[in-house]
């Protein structure tokens, strides 16, 4: 509430003093840049691995739980607790995985930081490029805050035209 009533408080005070204002809808390029839905795609995509492998330790370790179950009447006290450490250490070794590959250090949320960092910093040029062209003072992120926004305040395209252009450039 107070980052609204600040922004609106800057706004207005800005409007007074002629500088030029702009509006970027970040949340329509996130739905709009394609490169957005690659990175979700591919971050789908090695979430769906890590679940098939996860859920295959699962299945072993319910197998081995199974077969405990099962023969641990007619084992020895050495087995059953050798038996019982396997369990454990499958247990422990599913943790361990989903930990490495999940947690907050694993390798998918740092993947996910790494790539989202990339794209912010293109979105960041993009706006800049558009700012710097267009003589622009401010320019603010209309989907935090905005009610109304007058059409021609608003640079989403624009930013989204500079995006396309880096990509297929760099593409080359």
């Amino acid at each position: 509430m107070y980052k609204k009533i600040a922004m609106l408080i800057l706004l207005v005070s800005m409007s007074f003093a002629q500088e030029k204002i702009g509006v970027v809808f970040s949340e329509k390029i996130r739905l709009e840049f394609e490169e957005f839905k690659d990175v979700e795609q591919q971050l789908q995509l090695e979430l769906q691995g890590i679940q098939k492998e996860y859920e295959a330790m699962a299945v072993e370790l319910d197998s081995m739980v199974q077969e405990y179950e099962k023969q641990s009447l007619m084992m020895s006290e050495e087995l059953k607790k050798a038996k019982e450490q396997d369990i454990i250490d499958m247990n422990n070794s599913m943790q361990s995985y989903q930990l490495s590959k999940v947690g907050p250090d694993g390798e998918l949320t740092r993947k996910q930081a790494q790539l989202e960092y990339e794209l912010v910093e293109k979105f960041k040029s993009a706006v800049n490029s558009v700012a710097i062209s267009g003589g622009y003072d401010l320019i603010i992120d209309g989907s935090l805050a905005s009610l109304y926004t007058k059409p021609t305040h608003d640079l989403t395209d624009d930013v989204l035209y500079e995006l396309r252009k880096a990509s297929d450039n760099s593409a080359k």
